[in-house]
């Protein structure tokens, strides 16, 4: 397994052990739980799967060219490995009502399974060809979808154990 996706799945497990049963459900007023972060954070793995999927069913990448916003994005996410806070997360990953207990079971499955994706898709179209489009990156190689995930998900990680905490901030 790609160690920056063995990286992920450490984070992800060690923030899902900091929160205690009675804390998955509730957040600040306004903010996902953690719960939903988690959820969140699953559609991402398995939609980047199925848009790899689908992109190895077309025979060929699915990458356009990246616009300046996105080219801006990719620097501040991938190059400086920071995740600016507040951004609305695309349509197909917000949280829409899994049983936590799914996710829970399987995410640390879709993370290896995703990295057996994108290996399998590098493999196929090179590993410096642009796979895919990230909704707000743009495209991104394999190793880039890899760092993208990983970023995202300390991210997300971190705010998944703030919500494990008492005197949730």
């Amino acid at each position: 397994m790609d160690p920056r996706l063995k990286r992920l799945q450490e984070e992800v497990a060690s923030a899902i052990a900091a929160v205690p049963p009675e804390r998955w459900h509730s957040g600040p007023p306004g903010k996902w739980c953690a719960a939903e972060i988690l959820e969140h954070l699953y559609l991402t793995y398995t939609g980047t799967m199925k848009g790899l999927e689908r992109m190895t069913a077309a025979g060929k990448p699915l990458a356009m060219s990246a616009t300046w916003a996105q080219r801006g994005r990719f620097l501040v996410v991938l190059g400086l490995g920071w995740m600016p806070s507040g951004r609305e997360a695309p349509a197909m990953a917000l949280p829409r009502g899994l049983p936590p207990e799914k996710v829970l079971a399987e995410i640390g499955v879709k993370i290896r399974e995703m990295d057996e994706c994108i290996r399998r898709c590098e493999e196929k179209f090179g590993a410096k060809t642009k796979l895919l489009d990230h909704p707000i990156l743009g495209p991104l190689t394999g190793t880039q979808w890899r760092k993208f995930h990983l970023v995202h998900g300390r991210h997300h990680a971190k705010q998944i154990r703030r919500r494990g905490e008492l005197g949730e901030r």
